[in-house]
């Protein structure tokens, strides 16, 4: 048993996910912003890689503007070596977090450190496996790039979100899905489009995996 995962991203037409250099910038449009609070505000958990963290410091919560009753989802950080600042956002106690290592593990407070798999990768699989067995049934992914592939090339997901906004980047920069990629075509992971949603100038692609 592992629990129900949905993907999401925000990506321009020519599939970028930030600037060139990895640079932050918010591509969601206000109406996408407001959809995404509301997902995140009906799952038990919102999932990121220390990348983002270190790079965006997302706080991971609800915000009211967008919910009026706004529920926070435990925040599940995946930090192999624990690189996490003291100060990042996600500490804050205004809600749960949990930080997965490959190195140590501990509770104090609001935080929660677990260790799962060993050397330079978190175990994903065996991840799924304990988050369900603590009750966690939903679970939103976020990012970064790194992760989303993880959690796609291992088949990991229910549905995957994929916003595009009316805007072009181009240059080198990072798209949804990093990692190393496949080695042929007949590796692809094929996906079956669902719904198409419009939000704003842009537009929402649901996806589910082709069994």
């Amino acid at each position: 048993m592992r629990p129900y995962i949905i993907i999401n991203c925000a990506m321009s037409i020519d599939g970028k996910i930030a600037l060139p250099g990895k640079k932050q910038a918010r591509i969601s449009s206000e109406e996408d912003m407001a959809r995404v609070h509301k997902l995140r505000s009906k799952v038990d958990a919102v999932l990121v890689g220390i990348g983002t963290i270190l790079t965006d410091d997302p706080k991971l919560t609800v915000k009211k503007e967008y919910v009026r009753k706004a529920k926070n989802p435990i925040r599940i950080i995946l930090d192999s070596h624990f690189k996490i600042p003291q100060n990042a956002k996600v500490l804050e106690p205004n809600a749960r977090t949990i930080v997965v290592t490959t190195e140590k593990e501990y509770k104090r407070g609001l935080l929660e450190v677990i260790k799962c798999g060993n050397g330079d990768k978190v175990d994903i699989k065996k991840l799924m496996k304990l988050l369900s067995e603590r009750g966690i049934k939903k679970i939103l992914v976020e990012g970064g790039s790194t992760t989303i592939w993880e959690f796609l090339k291992n088949r990991l997901f229910d549905e995957f979100h994929v916003y595009i906004a009316p805007i072009v980047i181009g240059g080198d920069a990072p798209t949804p899905a990093a990692g190393e990629g496949i080695k042929t075509i007949e590796n692809a992971i094929r996906l079956h489009l669902f719904a198409i949603e419009r939000y704003g100038d842009g537009l929402l692609l649901k996806f589910i995996p082709e069994r």
